[in-house]
């Protein structure tokens, strides 16, 4: 016999009924079948309600009405379906099962309270219509069906709300029944009777319980749970959108998953089926073409670790105490109390000093512990060996497991890695002797989090980075451009989901956690009614749409955010940025950046501070890293400049090649942040700062390329105009450099610590001779690079470039989800 189980979904229709019909017509043709079913969508939820409408007096017409509005078209519909279909007999048998209901209903209300016996017996109420209808549609399709009564089969025992199945008895129960020839067997699940002979409940989700208990009675040949998912997924599919299905995993995988949180199947199905070896397949009653998946003895060896499960509204509770250490039968005391108590434990750990153990609990029954703690320990809280019960609640439980664990070195440690990647606090770990799972208790808001960054690093799933991007200007828009370009080539070749979340600009902050509409997000932010960017919108994005690698991306020249980016990674947010204000501030912010990076687990990348989109900052990084020490350096740090020296060089006035700069959008808004030195005087500090100086950004000796006088204004057109006045003088400079063989170059150097920017005339020798036409040109002698300096050369000036720069920063961030 093949036990087949089939569930309520959200909406109860015919098709449903009819996709179960063949299925399970289908089985018939292959083997003896029974089905067990549930009651239809929403019908056991409002048979719940009625029974608290009716405790609190009132009629409970309004669930009638609505239990009325599924089963009677639900009825019709079958009918237009199949003719012949007995109509009447069935919205017979409804109309007497809700007489039944109300008659109750009606002496609960004058009561004003409902014996659970009662109470049992309306709530199961549900699939006593799915097996009537589901009998009588059979028999029109000529199938010969035999139903079987679960309470006069399944013994129970426990409580009549949620009570156990006594295999054995239930055994000798089974085998008395009759047998029908060819038929297909119909149980109603859910409910089982107990020694008396009444009607209990099996708990919620006791439907997969009562098919796994009838085919261990039957000696089935495999139990089927056909539910509305296609398997067991490695995490919530929701949750995570490429989670992968498993095709086969061991029962005590599927014990340990459903343990810890995973709703396809619960704990106590898994048990009647491990204990007499039967085979359990789930699979999708909307497409059972598909694999599904089988949980047997063997596993798939091919995937050691099966799946992440979360297990939330627990709490956790910690005993501790001078009174704990060396007290032989404290952990005995404690658990027997907790017991007694009608508490079932999640999860144990116990510090290695013996001063404390700590222990997770469902919510519901926090009060409940606290009191049995309490009262078993009075003595020793009053007199100080014990300190207060301290619980803390709001907590889940994040579990890895698998079978393989067993064998593979470093699931901990890559466990608890992705954990501190995403932030996440870890408040108590546990791990079986098995070494089938290992398990941390975290904040119950940050488990969306730590599921989907631990199936990134256990599964390489996809590396979803979450953008908000500030300043949509020249840099900012270039870089959103680029990423619409690229995100599709980066999903399939490299498994990258780039989603940007948030926009914003002066005036407005735009979000969408399934990510914003790159083609056209500027009409969207201009027409948009949102507020200004703030810190404060920031932290909710993350904690509202549980983003796991949020990365803000500041492409304004604005010193007040620069300033913020401490904020920013404490509460979540990697920070990459072309914006030198924040690495320009003060030297203890500029620290305090760096120690916070560290502290939160977080990433500060600014590669395009310095030379645009050359790898510049990246390469000094790794050889101070590996050893190598400056000894001076000299650069071409401004692309605007270089292009403007060289039109110079060419013959232009200094006036007109600024003017051309300006006019080809490869100068700042206003051409005098150029001309000031000021922008290459803050990159030079930064790189300063790189090699180890403490030094301010007043400490760098910064020369105009021209007077000051010659820069007046407060727009560009005013500053070019007033810049003609100085061209005279800079062509005087321009042809005493060239009767010497030398050109003119706004050189930075940084030499004995001392840090300085200005325009030098240099010659044929010099690495920055011929750096013009908007190039950078960056020489490191080092100790290592010595007497020839290390030479970084490449195109520095525009919007494109610099944009590209920050990207590149971006897709580093992938690498840190895949540390582990």
């Amino acid at each position: 016999m093949r036990v087949l189980k089939f569930g309520g979904t959200s909406v109860a229709n015919a098709e449903r009924f009819l996709n179960v019909a063949d299925i399970a017509a289908n089985t018939a043709k292959q083997t003896e079948t029974a089905l067990v079913l549930s009651a239809p969508a929403k019908i056991t939820n409002l048979l719940v309600s009625l029974v608290k409408s009716a405790v609190s007096g009132k009629d409970g017409q309004e669930e009638f009405t609505a239990i009325r509005n599924i089963i009677e078209p639900l009825i019709a519909s079958l009918k237009k379906e199949y003719p012949e279909l007995n109509q009447d007999f069935l919205l017979n048998e409804f109309n007497t099962t809700l007489d039944l209901i109300n008659r109750r209903v009606h002496g609960i209300a004058l009561l004003g309270q409902c014996p659970e016996l009662v109470e049992a017996f309306i709530e199961s109420r549900g699939e006593s219509f799915s097996i009537a209808i589901m009998g009588e549609l059979l028999r029109v399709r000529g199938h010969k069906v035999r139903i079987i009564d679960p309470v006069a089969v399944l013994v129970t025992e426990g409580g009549i709300m949620e009570s156990s199945v006594n295999i054995d008895l239930s055994r000798q129960r089974y085998q008395m029944l009759p047998k029908i020839e060819g038929a297909i067997t119909l149980m109603a699940g859910f409910c089982g009777g107990n020694q008396k002979g009444e009607l209990v409940l099996l708990g919620r989700n006791g439907s997969d319980y009562s098919a796994a208990c009838l085919a261990a009675i039957s000696n089935a040949e495999c139990c089927e749970i056909w539910t509305d998912v296609d398997g067991v997924y490695s995490c919530d599919p929701r949750a995570v959108p490429d989670a992968v299905l498993l095709r086969r995993m061991s029962y005590k995988e599927a014990m340990e998953l459903s343990y810890f949180g995973a709703k396809v199947l619960h704990p106590r199905t898994i048990s009647p089926i491990a204990r007499f070896h039967i085979p359990c397949l789930i699979k999708n009653t909307m497409n059972p073409q598909g694999e599904g998946t089988l949980i047997a003895e063997e596993t798939d060896r091919s995937m050691p670790i099966k799946g992440i499960s979360d297990l939330k509204n627990v709490s956790l509770v910690n005993v501790s105490g001078p009174g704990m250490k060396g007290m032989v039968g404290m952990a005995g005391r404690l658990f027997t109390a907790v017991s007694q108590a009608q508490v079932s434990l999640v999860l144990i750990t116990q510090s290695s000093s013996e001063y404390s153990i700590s222990f997770c609990i469902h919510t519901q029954d926090v009060m409940r512990t606290r009191r049995a703690i309490e009262d078993e320990f009075a003595l020793e809280l009053h007199e100080g060996l014990l300190d207060p019960v301290e619980i803390v609640d709001k907590c889940a439980v994040i579990s890895v497991v698998g079978d393989g664990m067993k064998t593979l070195r470093g699931i901990s440690g890559k466990f608890f890695r992705a954990l501190a990647q995403a932030n996440i606090n870890v408040r108590a770990i546990a791990q079986g002797s098995s070494e089938r799972s290992i398990s941390a208790v975290i904040g119950e808001a940050k488990a969306a989090e730590a599921v989907a960054v631990c199936h990134m690093n256990f599964f390489n799933s996809r590396q979803i980075l979450d953008l908000v991007v500030v300043g949509v200007g020249g840099v900012g828009g270039a870089l959103l451009s680029q990423v619409q370009k690229q995100r599709q080539e980066l999903l399939d070749a490299h498994g990258i989901e780039i989603r940007v979340v948030g926009i914003a600009n002066s005036k407005h902050f735009i979000t969408n956690a399934s990510g914003i509409n790159l083609d056209n997000y500027l009409e969207e932010l201009t027409s948009s009614n949102s507020r200004p960017f703030s810190i404060a919108d920031a932290k909710s994005l993350i904690e509202d749409s549980h983003l796991v690698n949020p990365v803000f991306v500041d492409c304004t020249s604005d010193e007040r955010i620069a300033l913020s980016y401490i904020e920013l990674m404490q509460i979540g947010y990697h920070v990459v940025t072309p914006n030198k204000k924040a690495n320009t501030g003060t030297y203890d912010y500029y620290e305090g950046l760096r120690h916070t990076a560290r502290l939160c687990h977080r990433k500060f990348l600014y590669e395009a501070n310095v030379g645009a989109g050359l790898p510049v900052i990246g390469t000094l990084q790794n050889l101070l890293a590996a050893g190598d020490s400056l000894i001076e350096f000299s650069g071409i740090m401004s692309g605007t400049l270089s292009y403007i020296f060289g039109l110079v060089e060419d013959g232009m006035t200094l006036s007109e090649a600024t003017k051309d700069a300006y006019e080809k959008g490869f100068s700042e808004p206003n051409p005098r942040d150029d001309l000031e030195g000021m922008d290459v005087g803050r990159k030079l500090l930064i790189l300063a700062r790189e090699c180890g100086c403490n030094l301010e950004l007043s400490d760098v000796e910064i020369e105009s390329v021209v007077p000051q006088n010659f820069l007046q204004g407060s727009n560009a057109k005013e500053v070019l105009e007033s810049l003609k006045g100085a061209d005279d003088i800079f062509e005087k400079r321009v042809k005493e450099a060239k009767r010497d063989g030398k050109v003119l170059r706004y050189v930075a150097t940084i030499k004995n610590g001392k840090c300085t920017c200005k325009v030098e005339a240099v010659g044929s020798q010099n690495p920055l001779f011929k750096v013009r036409g908007g190039e950078n040109a960056l020489a490191f002698t080092s100790a290592y690079y010595q007497p020839i300096p290390l030479v970084i050369r490449g195109y520095g000036a525009g919007t494109a470039v610099t944009a590209a720069g920050v990207f590149s920063d971006i897709l580093r961030l992938q690498n840190w989800t895949r540390e582990g």
